[in-house]
C-alpha cells in the first residue's frame, strides 16, 4: 500500500531486514511511506529510497528486535530448500536471554557475535565475519557448520540436536 492508500500487487526481488527491491506496476517516489504484505513475512513498513526500471527499493523500518527476527526468517525461507526442511519449523526458534557469545573456527580463530535466535537444531547469529558455508564451527560448546550466509552474518546447523536443558544451561534461553 502507498503513501495515498492505494494497493498494488509487487514482487519481492531481493530482500534483507533493512532493505527490500520490489517489481511492480506502480512505482513508489524515493520518500514515499510504504506498507507491504509479504507471503512468509508479513507485514512490513518502510520508507521508498530509490526507483528502478519496473519497481522500487525501500528501507525497511523496524526495531532492532523485528529486524532480527525478519533476518532469522529470511535465513530459513533461503535454507528450506537447501536443506528439504518441511515447511513449518523442525525445531520452535528461541532469542536467548543472553545473546553473546563466540564463535571459533577450527584452526583456534574465535569471533564474537550475537545470537539472533537458536533451536535445537541451529542458531542465527549476526557476526562480522563469514565464514564459508559447510566450515565446521563451535558456537559457544555446540559443534555445527555454517550452513547459510544472509546481510550480517550467518546460520549454523548444530552437529547433533540439542537437548533444550543444554541450550538453557549454554545460552540462558527462557524454555519455551
Amino acid at each position: 500500500m502507498l503513501e495515498d492508500r492505494t494497493e498494488h500487487p509487487c514482487q519481492v526481488v531481493d530482500m534483507s531486514p533493512g532493505n527490500v527491491a520490489f517489481r511492480t506496476d506502480r512505482i513508489g517516489m524515493p520518500g514515499e511511506k510504504v506498507i507491504a504484505y509479504i507471503d512468509h513475512i508479513g507485514r512490513i513498513e518502510g520508507v521508498v529510497t530509490r526507483t528502478l526500471q519496473d519497481g522500487f527499493a525501500m528501507t525497511v523500518i523496524a526495531s532492532d528486535r523485528k529486524k532480527d527476527k525478519l533476518a532469522a526468517q529470511l535465513t530459513w525461507l533461503a535454507n528450506k530448500h537447501e536443506l528439504d526442511l518441511p515447511e513449518d519449523r523442525r525445531h520452535e526458534r528461541v532469542a536467548p536471554r543472553n545473546p553473546t557469545s563466540v564463535l571459533q573456527l577450527t584452526d583456534g580463530r574465535q569471533y564474537q557475535c550475537r545470537i539472533i535466535d537458536l533451536s535445537l537444531s541451529g542458531a542465527a547469529i549476526e557476526i562480522d565475519v563469514k565464514p564459508a558455508i559447510g566450515v565446521q564451527v563451535m558456537l559457544g560448546t555446540m559443534r555445527g557448520q555454517i550452513v547459510r550466509h544472509f546481510e550480517d552474518g550467518v546460520a549454523i546447523e548444530f552437529a547433533v540436536i540439542q537437548r533444550p536443558e543444554t541450550l538453557d544451561s549454554e545460552f540462558n534461553t527462557p524454555r519455551a
